[in-house]
């Protein structure tokens, strides 16, 4: 009796760790979570972070300055497939969050990092190489940016903080 106890106790607990650890992996195949706003890293079990310098992603802006309140487009251009991704503008100053995002692809979503609209994430696990967004910076001057992307190729590699070029503010409306 007492064995068949253990292991009736043993596949139980089994099978809870593997629902947790299943819920827990496919919470991240619908966007990066908010505990990544601030340091825009990955929280999935095991990922090996990769060095920004040696990645096959690049975020840039056909803008090398903008005014407040413009829109400034943004594309992230990959020669390889990836499956998630979050993406910020932030202040060169402080690194703050700054501005919000009002177009954005298919396959992705707006967080709330600290205002509504200032980041945005995957919302599937299709792949993507070539994504289009538009910025629209904040109507008071907010100084220089620089757009953010962290890039997940799979569950377990991922690149943090890939940067863009500064976007340097110029005066008023």
């Amino acid at each position: 009796m007492e064995d068949s106890r253990r292991a009736h106790i043993a596949v139980v607990g089994w099978a809870y760790t593997t629902l947790c650890l299943a819920s827990y992996a496919a919470a991240f195949s619908h966007g990066a979570s908010l505990s990544a706003c601030t340091d825009m890293m990955p929280r999935h079990l095991r990922v090996q972070l990769h060095s920004p310098s040696n990645n096959y992603i690049t975020v840039h802006t056909n803008m090398s300055f903008y005014f407040p309140g413009n829109k400034v487009p943004v594309t992230v251009r990959s020669t390889r497939d990836f499956m998630g991704f979050l993406l910020q503008a932030r202040k060169v100053s402080n690194d703050e969050i700054a501005g919000t995002f009002i177009f954005i692809p298919p396959g992705s979503k707006l967080l709330t990092c600290f205002e509504d609209g200032d980041t945005v994430t995957h919302s599937d696990k299709s792949l993507k190489r070539n994504l289009s967004f538009v910025w629209k910076a904040p109507d008071q001057p907010i100084g220089d940016i620089k757009f953010f992307i962290s890039v997940v190729q799979s569950y377990f590699v991922y690149w943090a903080k890939i940067e863009s070029a500064i976007v340097a503010q110029r005066g008023q409306n």
